[in-house]
């Protein structure tokens, strides 16, 4: 869910966005901070400082203050978990299976971020919610590209319209209340079952 990545579709460590130049190393820490403290809990000082920053810097690439950075950081994690969700997707010919593939790798990184890496926007958006539509609106697209992705996949597979649609909706919704389950729990058997079931319900309109 991530910008940029560690391999697993979730942002790099702070460490890890030494080597980008400035602009991108503020994208990177802004996302990793939104993913974890929400946007309230995220503030341009401390996303400057631990971005190595100066707060100059931070305003000469984004003028429009934290929501624009925060805008286009959740942009670039849709982007990049909407590019792995694909390429993870596409390694099995089964929609049913791939998901569940998806699914592994997903709970996987989870629990190697020790619960913490969770849905790139989700905190952000709910936090957001009757309080900032443009933020709002960035969010439901991250969501949307997420569901297009499981689609396509859906599609190709033979499944017809709506009802790809309609499933790719069910797989997204369904496992985004799965991770925050797990999350809570510590514990990546909600995920786990959650994609045995839709693997189950995929494979009913084949």
């Amino acid at each position: 869910m991530q910008t940029p990545q560690d391999g697993t579709g979730h942002p790099a460590p702070a460490d890890a966005t030494a080597a980008l130049g400035t602009r991108d190393r503020i994208l990177a820490t802004t996302a990793r901070l939104l993913q974890h403290q929400g946007y309230e809990g995220t503030g341009i000082k401390q996303i400057a400082r631990e971005a190595k920053a100066t707060l100059g810097s931070v305003y000469h690439f984004f003028p429009g203050g934290k929501q624009e950075l925060a805008m286009e950081a959740l942009q670039h994690g849709d982007r990049e978990f909407a590019e792995l969700l694909r390429t993870v997707l596409a390694t099995v010919e089964d929609p049913a299976d791939a998901v569940l593939a998806a699914v592994d790798a997903f709970a996987d990184a989870l629990r190697a971020s020790g619960w913490t890496d969770g849905c790139p926007v989700t905190t952000t958006a709910l936090e957001t919610t009757g309080t900032s539509p443009e933020i709002q609106e960035v969010c439901a697209a991250a969501f949307r590209s997420w569901q297009d992705a499981v689609h396509d996949k859906l599609r190709t597979a033979g499944i017809p319209e709506p009802d790809a649609r309609e499933l790719a909706v069910t797989v997204i919704n369904t496992l985004g209340g799965a991770e925050i389950t797990a999350q809570v729990f510590r514990d990546d058997a909600p995920l786990r079952i959650a994609a045995r079931h839709l693997a189950r319900l995929i494979r009913t309109y084949r």
